[in-house]
């Protein structure tokens, strides 16, 4: 993949035509495409510390390139100090072009940054053809620099694609760069 040509492009080129000749699609519908990449950080501190929400809540906003969403507790919880309302992390869902560009920036810039990266694994699907991934902290994306962080979080990041079973999906996301352990090139 040259630099100039993004995922979308790679898709409708490559892709398509690879998955429809390995598993015999009769109709292009039924080939699987990504349907959206949902973000989130869950950040239990923040419930006490109205800061840190504000903070984890404008790095998703950069990471992300959208403004995010901040979650609430949905009931209270008296052992954890926690009441309904609160916020407890931030998500972001993208769709289209911001889709593909942050999975493009997911496979060239922030996996590379991971110390010892040897692949993701291929394994975390969720049996409808959807993957997450954890990422250990926030820092590996370009936008945010080490000064900013004031508390190291992880975040999900969820794949969400149109394939009926974990094979497809999983041959989906391999075309398109995902580096998958023992299954790449």
């Amino acid at each position: 993949m040259t630099k100039t040509e993004n995922l979308k492009t790679k898709y409708d080129n490559e892709v398509k035509a690879a998955l429809k000749e390995k598993f015999g699609y009769k109709n292009d519908m039924q080939i699987p495409r990504l349907n959206k990449i949902v973000i989130n950080m869950g950040v239990g501190e923040a419930s006490h510390n109205s800061k840190i929400a504000e903070s984890i809540e404008a790095q998703l906003t950069k990471i992300a390139g959208q403004k995010c969403v901040v979650t609430k507790a949905k009931k209270s919880i008296a052992s954890y100090k926690l009441r309904e309302g609160m916020p407890v992390g931030a998500m972001a869902t993208l769709r289209g072009g911001r889709m593909y560009d942050f999975l493009q920036k997911l496979i060239c810039v922030v996996f590379p940054r991971i110390r010892d990266f040897r692949g993701i694994s291929a394994k975390s699907f969720d049996g409808r053809g959807n993957y997450t991934l954890g990422l250990k902290e926030q820092a590996l994306f370009p936008e945010i620099t080490y000064e900013e962080v004031d508390l190291v979080k992880g975040m999900n990041v969820s794949i969400i694609t149109t394939a009926e079973t974990d094979d497809e999906a999983r041959e989906l996301l391999r075309l398109l760069g995902m580096p998958f352990k023992g299954l790449n090139k």
